[in-house]
């Protein structure tokens, strides 16, 4: 498949893409005759959890050393491993901020009570 559908099918546009390659983050894409890329379903996969990794927020230094780790084989494992680990308690740690947030909203919220709109306090 060609990048824009490659696009499609992960969620990156096209440009992100050949962002990540010119970065080295991807493996080494196939070209057809023509020049063009042709991404098979492992680029997606690939370029998939790319777009997971940075949609929650990993740093793109941290997705250059999981990338360049997981470039190298098992020996990459241990710390990809950690990484992937290290960030998911990141997550979890934001998400109770996020939570508590949400709970303050929405006692603040259920202050102004069920009046007219413009009614405040």
């Amino acid at each position: 498949m060609r990048i824009a559908e490659a696009a499609d099918a992960c969620g990156l546009s096209a440009h992100t893409i050949r962002f990540y390659e010119k970065s080295g983050m991807l493996p080494d894409i196939e070209r057809g005759q023509d020049g063009h890329r042709r991404f098979g379903p492992r680029d997606i996969e690939w370029l998939t959890l790319l777009y997971w990794l940075r949609e929650t927020g990993m740093p793109l230094r941290l997705m250059r050393r999981f990338t360049t780790l997981a470039k190298s084989g098992d020996a990459g494992i241990a710390e990809r491993r950690k990484i992937l680990s290290d960030h998911a308690n990141a997550l979890k740690a934001k998400r109770a901020v996020l939570e508590k947030c949400e709970s303050i909203l929405a006692i603040k919220i259920a202050s102004y009570g069920l009046g007219e709109e413009g009614e405040g306090r």
